[in-house]
């Protein structure tokens, strides 16, 4: 299993969630804010790192209030569009549908690739003031090799990356984008906190992988969350049906059993919000 938890960090093909048909739940309305630019109260950021440098969030305050943020990596890479146009199933609408039924929370760190396969349910998902989507980079390719067999991107072809997977954002009509970036694999060196620090974003880890790559034992990975899960705790998840199949059973056992220990579901710009008081 802890194989298998690294592995589904990194992988490509680990690819996102959407509104089955497109549209936000009935009867929650589309948000109010459009980009970080336009909302009207601006999600927290970190400030840059020595010599400017993009900073690195990898979980909330320990030891503080008994929240957790629920993040969902949208994994596709940019040359798996002949397996998606084959049929393989880069979505996960029950997942999504699934938070929204429990109200629970997240942040969808999303990729452009998958926003440009699926644009109705990127525009769902990030119409819906429950969640906020982040970047993922636009290919999922490393920004620092080597990282698990991941093509690896130029340090000059790095932030036109991240750039172009906010243009997808835009061109899918996603509102909610915060200036937050995960970066594939979790792999990063100094140089590319250096190459994304024209972007103005926050880096964002985590501290709980919940090994649902892959995954085919449920149990096994709800066990993998709740043991790990510590207040403030940041948790990488997957959703899609074709390669992290038991994610919605696992969160359907993870939410109410962290709920019952008192804990409460939060975005990630609500950890680092909080961090910062």
């Amino acid at each position: 299993m802890a194989a298998l938890s690294v592995l589904g960090v990194v992988l490509g093909g680990l690819a996102g969630c959407g509104g089955a048909d497109g549209t936000p739940a009935a009867g929650r309305g589309p948000a109010t804010a459009h980009t970080p630019s336009h909302a009207a109260s601006a999600p927290p950021t970190m400030a840059p790192g020595p010599g400017g440098r993009t900073p690195v969030f990898e979980r909330g305050a320990k030891g503080g209030e008994k929240v957790v943020a629920l993040t969902f990596d949208a994994d596709m890479t940019a040359a798996e569009g002949p397996r998606a146009a084959a049929g393989e199933q880069f979505d996960n609408p029950g997942l999504i549908g699934l938070l929204r039924d429990l109200e629970v929370p997240a942040t969808v760190f999303m990729t452009g690739r998958w926003a440009d396969e699926y644009p109705a349910q990127a525009r769902s998902i990030g119409a819906d003031p429950l969640f906020e989507v982040a970047n993922h980079s636009y290919s999922h390719y490393a920004f620092k090799s080597p990282c698990y067999g991941l093509p690896a991107l130029t340090r000059n072809g790095m932030r036109a990356d991240v750039a172009r997977a906010f243009d997808s954002f835009r061109k899918a009509g996603v509102r909610n984008t915060v200036p937050y970036f995960r970066f594939p694999g979790g792999c990063y060196d100094d140089a590319s906190l250096r190459a994304l620090a024209p972007e103005k974003v926050t880096a964002v880890q985590w501290d709980v992988i919940s090994g649902d790559a892959f995954a085919t034992d449920a149990d096994a990975v709800a066990e993998q969350v709740l043991d790990g899960v510590r207040p403030g705790s940041l948790v990488v998840m997957h959703c899609t049906r074709s390669a992290a199949p038991v994610t919605d059973e696992a969160v359907r056992r993870v939410v109410p059993e962290l709920r019952e220990r008192g804990y409460r579901f939060v975005k990630v710009s609500d950890l680092i919000r909080a961090a910062q008081r």
